[in-house]
């Protein structure tokens, strides 16, 4: 994933959405679970996990919803993007191996005070793109650069 030179406010549109897709895997699990510290079995053991309403180990709901913040910083608005707040609502679990598309969308732009509310969501792919996050961030996109 490359970044992008990030949209001031001011180039910004209403509408304008920009998304990216990661399939989770073991991997991301274990290694959000070692950063975090978060160790609840129903990510990590299966025997675990078989007995919960999943049936199955999930991903972490927040391993999941940083992707959202993959997106704002790096493709919309991008670089140099500063996060003021984020409402999530967790719709369905993420099992490993799914493929999740974070995407966020440009509901209002507030120049005068360079803010930007975004739509935020996370859809599984490989369930017809079921909403699993559903939520909008207030963000502060870069500034005009001088010179």
């Amino acid at each position: 994933m490359t970044a992008q030179e990030g949209k001031t406010a001011e180039q910004l549109q209403i509408g304008e959405k920009a998304s990216i897709a990661k399939t989770i895997v073991e991997a991301d699990v274990r290694a959000f679970a070692e950063i975090t510290t978060d160790t609840n079995p129903v990510h990590l053991d299966a025997m675990y996990a078989s007995k919960t309403i999943f049936r199955e180990r999930v991903a972490h709901g927040m391993l999941v919803a940083s992707l959202i913040s993959a997106v704002v910083g790096t493709r919309l608005p991008g670089l140099g993007t500063i996060y003021l707040s984020q409402n999530l609502e967790f719709k369905a679990p993420v099992k490993l191996g799914d493929t999740i598309e974070a995407e966020v969308e440009v509901l209002e732009v507030i120049v005068a005070r360079n803010r930007v509310r975004l739509r935020t969501t996370c859809r599984n792919k490989d369930r017809n793109g079921q909403i699993v996050i559903d939520g909008e961030a207030l963000v502060m996109p870069p500034h005009k650069r001088k010179g």
